[in-house]
C-alpha cells in the first residue's frame, strides 16, 4: 500500500475546543494525521468565538444552528454547492464524515457526485437519544436514515465491538473497528490534588465518588443518584462525597436531588486531569454510548470504574480486576458492583492499580495509524463497486 501523504477532507459538526467525546476523538485523529504528514481540510460550522473568522484552504467554515437541548453544539448548514466548488479546485483523496446532519449529508452527496471515496464514522447513538427527549416514535425513522447514510459510504468506522454487532443486526454494512485511545500522560494518578480534595471536604481516607460527563437525560443519571445513595447507606461511617464534572440540562434537577454533591462544571486539560485523579471511585451509568472516552480517562487516572458491560467498558475493564461491570440495563447489578468495590479496601486498591496499568497502554498513536490504514484502503481498486467508489456508475444526487 502506498505511503504517500493523503489529502483528507474531514467533515464534522463538532470539533475542539467544544467539549464532548466526538470533538475529543476528532481532535486527536486530526492532530495525529497532520503529524504523519497528511494534508487535512476540516469542514465544520463556525463556533461562537469565531463568527468573523474567514475560511481557508485548511479550514472551510459553514453556518450552524443550535441543537435543541444541547447548548454549545450546532447542526451544520448544508454546503453541497460550496463543497463541489472547493473540491473541484482542490480534490481530496478521501472524505471522512463524522456527523450525519445536514452538513454531513451535503458532503456525502458532493463526494459521490465527484466520485471521491467516502468513509464515515458512527460516533453518536442519536437514535437512542430520541426516547429521552419525547421523540421516541422517531427512533425507527432515524435508524433508517442512519442506515441509508452509512451504507452509501465505502465503510463505516465504529468504536466498539458491541456497537459493531448492534449495527450489523440493524442492517448496517461494511463496518470496521476503530477504537479510541487516551492521553495517559495527561490523565495520570500523579495529578491527584490534596488541595482539591480538601476543597471537597475530604481527608486522605475518605472516598470521592466521581462522575464526568454531560448532565443530560440520555446519560441515565437517575441510576447515578440511586447508586450513590446505596453506597451511603451501606457505609454510614465512611465519608463519601459525590463529585460531578460537566454541565447540561439536567444539572438543576440533580442539584435538587443531591444538595450535598459538588458540581464542578466543565473542566478542561490539566484541571480536568486533576479532578479525575483526585477521585477514587468512578460511576458511569450511561447506556447510550458508542464508546465512552471517560471510561479510559478514569482508568488512566487510577480510578475504580463501575460501568455496564458494553462499549469502552466491555473492551477495557476486566471484571473484578481493573474495574467492575454489570449486565447492560441491570441497575441492581450496577449498584451491587459499586458496593463490591467499596466492601473491601483491597478490592478498590487492586482495581485502581490494574486500571492504570491497562490504560497506560492505550495510546492514540496506534489508533491514528489504524485510521490512516482504513482511509488508504478506501482508495484501493478492490473497493470499486462499493458505494462511493470511483469505478461505479452513480445516479445524480
Amino acid at each position: 500500500m502506498s505511503t504517500a501523504p493523503l489529502s483528507i477532507a474531514l467533515i464534522s459538526e463538532t470539533f475542539p475546543p467544544e467539549i464532548n467525546g466526538v470533538a475529543n476523538t476528532l481532535g486527536r485523529l486530526a492532530q495525529g494525521l497532520r503529524a504523519r504528514g497528511h494534508r487535512l481540510q476540516l469542514v465544520r460550522p463556525r463556533q461562537d468565538s469565531e463568527q468573523n473568522r474567514p475560511s481557508s484552504e485548511q479550514l472551510l467554515l459553514t453556518r450552524g444552528w443550535p441543537v435543541p437541548g444541547y447548548p454549545g453544539l450546532q447542526w451544520g448548514q448544508a454546503a453541497r454547492h460550496k463543497l463541489l466548488r472547493h473540491w473541484r479546485l482542490r480534490r481530496p483523496d478521501v472524505v471522512y464524515i463524522a456527523t450525519e446532519g445536514p452538513l454531513g449529508l451535503s458532503a456525502l452527496r458532493a463526494a459521490r457526485r465527484l466520485r471521491i471515496p467516502v468513509v464515515s464514522g458512527f460516533h453518536t447513538n442519536f437514535q437512542l437519544y430520541t426516547r429521552h427527549y419525547g421523540f421516541g416514535l422517531l427512533a425507527r425513522a432515524l435508524t433508517g436514515y442512519l442506515r441509508w447514510f452509512h451504507n452509501r459510504c465505502r465503510m463505516t468506522l465504529v468504536p466498539s465491538l458491541s456497537q459493531q454487532q448492534e449495527l450489523q443486526r440493524r442492517g448496517f454494512e461494511r463496518l470496521e473497528l476503530l477504537a479510541r485511545g487516551v492521553d495517559a500522560q495527561l490523565f495520570h494518578p500523579i495529578k491527584r490534588s490534596a488541595e482539591l480534595r480538601q476543597g471537597w471536604g475530604l481527608e486522605d481516607d475518605d472516598i470521592a465518588v466521581l462522575h464526568v460527563g454531560r448532565l443530560a437525560a440520555e446519560k441515565n443519571l437517575g441510576l447515578l443518584v440511586a447508586s450513590f445513595r446505596a453506597l451511603q447507606a451501606a457505609h454510614p461511617r465512611r465519608r463519601l462525597q459525590l463529585i460531578l464534572v460537566g454541565d447540561g440540562p439536567a444539572r438543576a434537577s440533580l442539584q435538587q436531588q443531591l444538595p450535598d454533591a459538588r458540581f464542578c462544571g466543565l473542566q478542561r486539560g490539566e484541571a480536568l486531569a486533576a479532578h479525575y485523579a483526585s477521585g477514587d471511585l468512578f460511576l458511569f451509568p450511561s447506556l447510550s454510548e458508542t464508546f465512552g472516552n471517560v471510561v479510559l480517562e478514569a482508568q488512566a487516572s487510577g480510578l475504580g470504574v463501575v460501568a455496564f458491560d458494553q462499549a469502552a467498558a466491555a473492551q477495557h475493564i476486566r471484571h473484578g480486576h481493573s474495574g467492575v461491570l454489570a449486565g447492560a440495563g441491570d441497575e441492581q447489578g450496577f449498584i451491587a458492583a459499586a458496593q463490591w468495590l467499596l466492601a473491601d479496601r483491597e478490592n478498590l486498591r487492586r482495581a485502581r492499580l490494574n486500571a492504570r496499568q491497562h490504560a497506560a497502554q492505550q495510546g492514540w498513536d496506534a489508533i491514528v495509524e489504524r485510521f490512516e490504514q482504513l482511509l488508504r484502503s478506501a482508495l484501493l481498486p478492490a473497493a470499486n463497486g462499493l458505494p462511493g467508489g470511483a469505478g461505479i456508475l452513480l445516479k445524480r444526487e
